[in-house]
C-alpha cells in the first residue's frame, strides 16, 4: 500500500478485494467514550493506548445452511466463515503494518475473564459493527445488517493509522416488536426487549460449551469406576471433542433467531419460503411481543432502550427499511426474469 493511498476509501476497497462482504470504520476515540457497558468497558484503549481506528469486517453466513433440518450445517459453516474472516483481517493488518502503521486483529470469539463471565470478549463485535455504520442491534441484540440481517460474523482490526470513521445508521434496521419473529422462534425464551438472557441462550447455543464441560466433570469425579466408564463413552464426551475440534455446539450455535429474521436480501431470496412458519411460536410468546410493543408505545422504562443503549438500536426508530428493500429486491428479480426471457427469445431467433 502506497502512503498516498492509505485513506478510508482505499482500505475498505482493499478489504473487499481480499474477500470481506462488508467493511466499515469506527473511531477508537468514539469506542472508548461509548463502551456497551461502562461497568465492564470493552474498549480499544484497554487493549492498546495507541489505536486510532478500528476497521470492522463482516462475513455473511451462507443462507443455505439455514434451510436444513438440523443445526449441524450451520455450526460447521460458522467455523469456515470465522476462519475466512480471520485470514482476511490478518492479511489486511499485515499490509497496513508493511506500510508503516502498527495493526493487529482481535479474536472475534474469545472471552476475557477479567470482565464479565460467559461470552464477553475484549471488544463487542456487534457494537463495533454499529459504530462502523454496518447495522443496528435487533430485538435479540444481534447486529442486523441491511444486506444480510443477523446472518453475519464480524471482527475488528485495530490500527494506529487514523482513518475517517463511518457514521452509524440512525434508522432502526430491526422491525422490532411488531415482528418479534426472533422472540417467537427462541427455543428457550431468551429474547428480551432489546436484550438477551445469556444464561438461557447458552443452554441451547452452547450445548457443549465451557459451563457444560465443567458440570459434566464435576459429576464425573464423584462417580464410582463403573459409572465413570459409562460416562466416558457417553454422547457428552463426543460432543466436547467435536466442540473443541470444530466449535460445533460449543459457541453460539443455535441459529433459530438468525434463520427467521426477515431482514436482508438473503432472507427474501432463500429463506422466506422455508422459514415462514415458526414451530416454536406460542400464544404466550405472541402476547409477550404485543406487551413489548405496548410498553414501548407508552414510554415504559425499558433497559434495552434507555438513553445509553438507544444509540445502538437506532435512535430514529424503525421507518420501513425492510419493506423498502423487499420492494427493491422484487424489482431486481423481475428485471432479471425479463432479461433472461429476452435472452432466450434472442437465442431462439438465431
Amino acid at each position: 500500500m502506497a502512503e498516498r493511498e492509505l485513506n478510508a476509501a482505499f482500505v475498505k476497497k482493499r478489504a473487499k478485494e481480499l474477500g470481506a462482504d462488508l467493511v466499515g470504520i469506527a473511531s477508537a476515540a468514539t469506542l472508548n467514550a461509548f463502551p456497551p457497558d461502562p461497568r465492564w468497558p470493552q474498549t480499544p484503549a484497554r487493549i492498546s493506548p495507541y489505536c486510532k481506528s478500528v476497521i470492522v469486517l463482516a462475513q455473511r453466513i451462507p443462507a443455505g445452511a439455514f434451510r436444513c433440518k438440523s443445526n449441524v450445517p450451520v455450526q460447521y459453516i460458522d467455523m469456515l466463515v470465522l476462519r475466512k474472516m480471520d485470514k482476511i483481517a490478518y492479511r489486511l493488518a499485515d499490509e497496513l503494518e508493511d506500510s508503516g502503521h502498527p495493526s493487529f486483529v482481535v479474536a472475534a470469539q474469545e472471552t476475557d475473564w477479567k470482565l464479565k463471565r460467559a461470552s464477553y470478549g475484549r471488544l463487542s463485535t456487534r457494537h463495533l459493527g454499529v459504530e462502523a455504520g454496518l447495522g443496528t442491534l435487533g430485538l435479540e441484540v444481534n447486529i442486523l445488517t441491511p444486506e444480510f440481517g443477523p446472518r453475519v460474523y464480524l471482527t475488528g482490526l485495530l490500527t494506529e493509522l487514523e482513518l475517517e470513521a463511518d457514521h452509524p445508521l440512525t434508522e432502526q434496521v430491526c422491525i422490532g416488536e411488531s415482528c418479534s419473529r426472533c422472540l417467537h422462534a427462541c427455543p428457550v425464551d431468551a429474547v428480551l426487549h432489546f436484550g438477551i438472557d445469556k444464561r438461557a441462550c447458552a443452554t441451547e447455543a452452547q450445548e457443549f460449551g465451557f459451563s457444560t464441560i465443567l458440570q459434566f466433570f464435576e459429576r464425573f469425579i464423584d462417580q464410582p469406576l463403573a459409572e465413570k466408564e459409562k460416562l466416558a463413552a457417553s454422547r457428552d464426551i463426543y460432543g466436547f471433542w467435536q466442540g473443541l475440534l470444530r466449535v460445533v455446539g460449543s459457541f453460539g450455535d443455535c441459529p433459530r433467531c438468525l434463520a427467521v429474521c426477515p431482514v436482508g436480501n438473503d432472507y427474501h431470496a432463500h429463506l422466506a419460503d422455508v422459514q415462514k412458519a415458526i414451530p416454536e411460536k406460542t400464544p404466550e410468546k405472541v402476547a409477550l411481543g404485543k406487551r413489548y410493543r405496548d410498553d414501548r408505545a407508552q414510554g415504559a422504562d425499558i433497559p434495552g432502550l434507555n438513553d445509553w443503549n438507544r444509540r445502538w438500536v437506532g435512535p430514529d426508530g424503525y421507518q420501513g427499511i425492510v419493506a423498502r428493500q423487499l420492494q427493491e429486491f422484487k424489482k431486481l428479480q423481475q428485471e432479471r426474469k425479463q432479461a433472461a426471457l429476452a435472452t432466450a427469445a434472442d437465442n431462439g431467433r438465431e
